[in-house]
């Protein structure tokens, strides 16, 4: 672990590790970032080391771990920190997910694998094609179960857990834990060891977060202005749509910030080289989708930002959570149009953070909805603000206005009151001026003669159609 520039555990690696090495079944609640994997994946390995073999043999290598990850890139990352942990040990691990061809990961598994890491849906196309065999899996671990919740995947995990040994070690990590996922856990944990290392969709403790209010039409250009400003480097820009993660990426680098977008809609093979690129350095900016971030481990990430503020809270704290990871700061930019104002209120009422507001000079918000981007959730204002007194000043003139159109309206209603009869509205069928009330000489408009013309008029009519019978 020395050669990892690992010196002592994260919170959740010190209180999950002695429970895994129990044998207990664990359900861990923390945030990506905070050493998870590493907190069951150093007791599984050392559990298995003293029946590590250096046959070549399959069937001296049967599948002893299976952990499911919701995405290919966090399923790649898992299998890497269990090779690098147990780079000494003569155990083999592999990974397996969709997206790729499934030939070579056949040979990989008749060549027999320990530690398997795994996306749902490609686990169950090989026990369909019935090239794994998992009769032997003593450690089953469920990681980023919220996530799996969240891309439709828990019916597949029901029916993975159907094919597994009841006497297996099940270990279960989410980073939120909502009623279903508790309902999942009671499925299959038995007399878990509760884990939890923050508290119920808590935000990263060492990230920053901040708000420039923007119109709409207004934020690819202060993306861009921002990065190049302020000199960002190794920014991971989210987007909620596909195609608008692909749009951003080709205009930031027709503005000259060099970008890549991630999303599922790439293959694996563009997806890694993306991410590999920006990982090195070689990319600035990695636009993503919710979906394809998932799980991302990139050290000492200092940017997040929201280029769009997304639907739901919580998938505001999974995505702040690729940075202020393993101690490091980081910073949580949004960039908020006035349309996602209730968006933005329900983040901060969750993660219990009031973000810092700053209009950039030149962007600033237009429109009647300009001040609401920068009231405060909980209408606190500072002291020795101007705040109050503007908004005073906004009453009061709406006030003034109100009471000028009411008394406009009644000095019309005089004028129309004392004008002279002569100039009164005329009937539009009479010469002499109309007076309600007034009955006049036209036989027409007599009250009295009028029924027997209607009833003339009315027998006139019928007569034209009915013939008298003979």
């Amino acid at each position: 672990m020395n050669e990892q520039g690992y010196t002592e555990p994260t919170p959740i690696q010190a209180q999950a590790i002695p429970v895994v090495l129990a044998g207990r079944d664990v359900m861990g609640g923390a945030q990506t970032g905070t050493g998870k994997t590493a907190g069951f994946a150093l007791p599984t390995l050392q559990r298995f080391a003293p029946m590590a073999s250096t046959s070549t043999s399959p069937a001296r290598h049967p599948v002893r771990a299976l952990i499911l990850a919701p995405t290919r890139e966090l399923a790649v990352q898992v299998e890497e920190s269990f090779r690098e942990y147990g780079k000494y040990v003569p155990l083999r691990t592999a990974v397996i997910y969709g997206g790729v061809p499934i030939d070579p990961q056949i040979a990989q598994l008749r060549r027999g694998v320990e530690i398997l890491v795994a996306t749902p849906g490609r686990l169950l196309d090989h026990i369909q094609q019935r090239t794994l065999n998992l009769s032997q899996v003593e450690v089953f671990v469920l990681d980023e179960a919220d996530r799996m919740l969240d891309m439709g995947f828990i019916p597949d995990v029901r029916r993975i857990l159907t094919l597994l040994t009841s006497r297996k070690q099940s270990l279960l990590f989410s980073a939120t834990f909502s009623d279903e996922i508790k309902k999942l856990a009671d499925s299959f944990l038995r007399d878990p060891v509760l884990v939890q290392v923050a508290r119920k969709n808590a935000a990263a403790e060492l990230v920053s977060h901040r708000v420039h209010p923007v119109a709409r039409e207004k934020k690819r250009d202060l993306l861009v202005h921002l990065i190049k400003s302020r000199e960002m480097n190794q920014v991971l820009v989210f987007n909620s749509t596909r195609l608008g993660a692909n749009r951003l990426a080709y205009q930031l680098n027709r503005a000259g910030v060099h970008a890549a977008a991630i999303h599922g809609d790439k293959t694996q093979g563009e997806r890694t080289q993306a991410l590999d690129e920006f990982k090195s350095g070689k990319v600035g900016v990695l636009v993503a989708t919710d979906v394809a971030a998932r799980g991302l481990d990139i050290e000492q990430l200092p940017y997040v930002v929201n280029f769009e503020l997304p639907n739901s809270p919580e998938d505001y704290v999974h995505r702040i959570g690729r940075t202020g990871r393993a101690g490091a700061t980081g910073q949580a930019i949004s960039l908020v149009c006035a349309e996602e104002t209730e968006r933005l209120a329900e983040i901060e009422r969750m993660i219990k953070v009031k973000m810092e507001r700053e209009i950039v000079p030149n962007f600033e918000p237009a429109g009647r909805d300009a001040p609401g981007l920068m009231a405060r959730p909980d209408r606190e204002r500072r002291r020795g603000s101007d705040e109050p007194k503007l908004m005073h000043a906004k009453r009061s003139e709406r006030g003034e206005r109100g009471e000028r159109v009411e008394r406009e309206r009644g000095e019309r209603v005089e004028r129309a009151a004392a004008r002279p009869a002569a100039q009164k509205p005329q009937d539009p069928i009479f010469s002499k001026p109309y007076e309600p009330g007034t009955a006049t000489s036209t036989p027409a408009e007599s009250p009295k003669r009028e029924p027997q013309r209607r009833d003339r008029q009315v027998a006139a009519l019928l007569g034209g159609f009915i013939r008298k019978p003979g």
